[in-house]
């Protein structure tokens, strides 16, 4: 697997309460789906990509470019999950702060139930912070801690550090079946500011200064990661065109608005779901069977339902709320052997990918930022700062890409 870092501006703050529910409600609907239709070990992969984690915190109405991403995600699916791990056999242990210290009595809880080895899940924590905290001298300090569990002992582990002098976060990802050695590149990736010349104590080309250590120590040497692949997240709060694979987005859009496949409605059996909503539909839908390649560019995923911040636009209320029941919905069925919806929903990652073949979008993306804000009070559009309300002489009207 590739590794990767890119920067996250250190941002604070809290999720108000009636963003964090909905985040939590359509986590847990998106972690059911990826299980059901692929296996636990292909949702580990995917939260141990930091391209996919950034584009579900964007997808999820967080701040689609701040460290804000890990704590609140983490806390969002660790409250869906966890209520049903006995079904789904997913479980999500620590967090922030003091809840990353309860990591290891929860793994010791979760394996009396399971069978599984306690002892060597807590050493694998354990072991894990302390490459990231102890042996990686980059000037970050972890405070969150998150390990992600399956019932056949498979985990990934995702935690953040920050720099408080330079005002940066660095989120480091693990994923158990990649790692072969805790002291040889055991990650699969950093996301993160460079922060230049490091110590890197789990390079190949470091195995003489491992030696040295030892020989000197007589103790286990620190570990660290190698840096390859960069995903930068800029320091601006607004998402621009730059930031966006205007393609990808136009196609989605114009998916949504345009109807431009034929007989829509049996194809989507999403019967009485609106334009606005099958826009949030089609990026959830990609979150969930969307190949690696194409979370390149996670500020596209905060089109479907905002940001807490108000950027791209304010947290549309109502499509949140219809998009979650949809998959809720699909879900539900789905167990009953009625799986027409969850077609349907993956269904709408297919048909963007084959309208983006030909489409050519006409990169008027800043009137389609207006639009959504314009339109906003609408769908009862909400920021920490209160509820968007109707501009003054605004028609409504406005082609899309």
């Amino acid at each position: 697997m590739k590794s990767g870092h890119a920067d996250l501006p250190l941002h604070y703050g809290k999720v108000p309460i009636w963003l964090a529910q909905r985040m939590s409600a359509l986590g847990g609907a998106i972690v059911e789906s990826i299980v059901m239709e692929y296996g636990r070990n292909a949702l580990l992969q995917k939260l141990s990509d930091p391209f996919w984690f950034q584009s579900l915190g964007c997808v999820l109405g967080m701040d689609w470019h701040s460290s804000g991403i890990t704590t609140s995600v983490m806390g969002a699916l660790k409250g869906s999950v966890n209520k049903k791990s006995a079904e789904l056999g997913i479980y999500i242990c620590g967090g922030r702060g003091k809840y990353s210290r309860q990591t290891p009595s929860e793994l010791m809880v979760i394996a009396e139930k399971t069978g599984l080895d306690g002892n060597l899940l807590v050493h694998n924590s354990r072991l894990s912070a302390k490459v990231d905290n102890t042996a990686i001298q980059d000037g970050f300090q972890l405070y969150l801690h998150s390990f992600v569990l399956s019932m056949e002992g498979d985990w990934a582990v995702i935690q953040q550090g920050m720099n408080t002098n330079e005002r940066l976060a660095r989120r480091y990802h693990w994923h158990s079946p990649s790692i072969k050695s805790f002291v040889e590149e055991p990650h699969t990736f950093i996301y993160g500011h460079n922060q230049g010349d490091i110590l890197n104590l789990t390079a190949k080309a470091a195995a003489p200064a491992r030696t040295g250590i030892l020989e000197l120590t007589k103790e286990n040497p620190g570990r660290i990661m190698r840096e390859v692949t960069k995903l930068v997240m800029p320091g601006h709060h607004d998402v621009r065109a730059e930031d966006v694979n205007l393609k990808r987005l136009g196609a989605v859009l114009a998916l949504a608005h345009d109807n431009p496949v034929n007989d829509m409605e049996s194809l989507l059996l999403l019967e009485g779901v609106g334009p606005r909503t099958i826009q949030s539909l089609t990026l959830v839908s990609e979150i969930i069977h969307g190949t690696p390649s194409r979370f390149s560019d996670p500020a596209r995923f905060s089109f479907a339902h905002g940001g807490k911040d108000g950027h791209p636009f304010p947290v549309p209320i109502t499509v949140y709320d219809e998009s979650i029941l949809t998959l809720d919905r699909a879900i539900q069925k789905a167990k009953m052997g009625e799986k027409d919806k969850s077609e349907a929903l993956k269904n709408l990652s297919k048909v963007a990918v084959q309208l983006e073949k030909d489409f050519q979008p006409n990169n008027r993306f800043n009137d389609i930022v207006q639009h959504e804000r314009d339109n906003s009070w609408k769908y009862e559009g909400r920021t920490v700062k209160g509820k968007a309300k109707k501009p003054k002489g605004f028609d409504g009207q406005l082609e899309l890409f």
